[in-house]
């Protein structure tokens, strides 16, 4: 059976896990490479486990990221992100890469893209869709890139180097897509609810969770089991993508959509992790939860995060009416899996607003490095 093998790393980003290339390892034909990665991950799996490939069967586990040099003067190295479709044979490469966008300044260092700095090493990252520029701090000793730490992460066990990713966007993003720090939508059967609509890497809404009927301190599992309280929520979310002029009206008919993604916030109380952690009031600025993909999710993203900071950081918004925050200051997000904190610092632009940069701190670490072995007899890859 002749088998292709690739060189390839498995990397933890955040709480997301994906394999990561070398461009110059993979095809330039972009079929043919993608029907390389779709048989890497194990898709599509008609029984939705990825049982033949590296995908780990979640949305957050089924990923592909292929790093390059950059040929900007301005930057170091570029990266796509892919999530992997599961049951079809579909990789969407307008994603983002959300949480392993951090792991892309250790892997950039680690493949020798570039030069390593005793110290800390800045790795300068561009990323054309959606078109940004990152700055990843990654700590580096002896020449490695340094893994052990004492940075703890919610959702992740262990605790490891912290990775400081900075998101730049020096006031080119307008933030509010209808001009209003707040809106009012109609909802059938609640009436008026007040929302904040901002835009940026991801879109989103975000309502006081009082105006919703809940508390902010919901857990997934038992939530998601009430099918009358996640249709109300997706009428809102529906609601919020057509104010926003995502889509019209009626193909916003369509549920469970990952965009926008619906946040409701209240103020500092404790509560349980879905570990079962305790999260005391004091060690939180808000509590968040969210909604995507018609369920309420069990973390908070890199992307949510910056959104929810930069809501934080707009006054007027609902979230900086909510939140206890301090300008300069990060914001610490209390979601259902712990504690994330996110900063944000927002510009003038024009009658709206505007993000000059967001930072946030997360971990990564390479699990494994070495070849995939991608088969291709007959039937195995189709075309090769």
């Amino acid at each position: 059976m002749a088998v292709l093998k690739i060189p390839a790393v498995y990397m933890r980003g955040g709480t997301s896990k994906g394999v990561f290339f070398n461009a110059r390892d993979l095809p330039r034909d972009p079929e043919l490479r993608d029907r390389i990665l779709l048989r890497v991950l194990g898709s599509p799996d008609p029984y939705s486990r990825q049982a033949d490939g590296m995908g780990g069967a979640s949305h957050s586990t089924s990923k592909v990221v292929v790093v390059d040099a950059s040929a900007r003067d301005d930057c170091d190295v570029e990266y796509r992100c892919g999530q992997v479709a599961i049951d079809r044979p579909l990789i969407d490469w307008t994603a983002s890469g959300d949480s392993l966008a951090v792991a892309v300044g250790p892997y950039a260092i680690q493949q020798g893209l570039v030069a390593a700095r005793e110290g800390t090493t800045v790795v300068r990252i561009w990323q054309p869709h959606p078109g940004r520029f990152l700055e990843a701090h990654v700590e580096v000793r002896n020449g490695e890139v340094l893994e052990d730490g004492l940075f703890t992460e919610d959702g992740v066990p262990f605790p490891a180097a912290e990775v400081r990713l900075e998101f730049i966007d020096e006031g080119a993003t307008d933030l509010l897509p209808t001009g209003r720090v707040q809106d009012v939508l109609q909802i059938e059967g609640v009436g008026e609810l007040p929302v904040s609509l901002i835009r940026t890497d991801e879109v989103s809404i975000f309502v006081r969770a009082a105006d919703l009927g809940l508390n902010g301190r919901e857990k997934a599992d038992a939530f998601n089991r009430d099918a009358k309280t996640l249709a109300r929520l997706e009428m809102v979310r529906r609601e919020g993508a057509v104010a926003m002029g995502l889509m019209s009206r009626a193909r916003a008919e369509k549920p469970g959509a990952s965009l926008p993604r619906l946040v409701w916030v209240a103020p500092p109380m404790s509560y349980k992790s879905v570990s079962g952690m305790d999260v005391p009031k004091d060690s939180i600025d808000v509590l968040a939860r969210a909604m995507a993909d018609g369920r309420m999710q069990r973390g908070f993203g890199t992307r949510s995060a910056i959104s929810l900071a930069v809501a934080a950081a707009v006054p007027g918004s609902i979230v900086s009416q909510v939140a206890r925050t301090l300008p300069g200051v990060a914001t610490r997000i209390g979601h259902a899996s712990g504690v994330q904190a996110a900063w944000a610092t927002v510009v003038r632009k024009g009658s709206g607003w505007a993000l000059e940069r967001a930072t946030v701190s997360r971990t990564a670490r390479c699990l494994m490095s070495g070849w995939v072995h991608v088969p291709t007899g007959p039937g195995r890859l189709c075309g090769l």
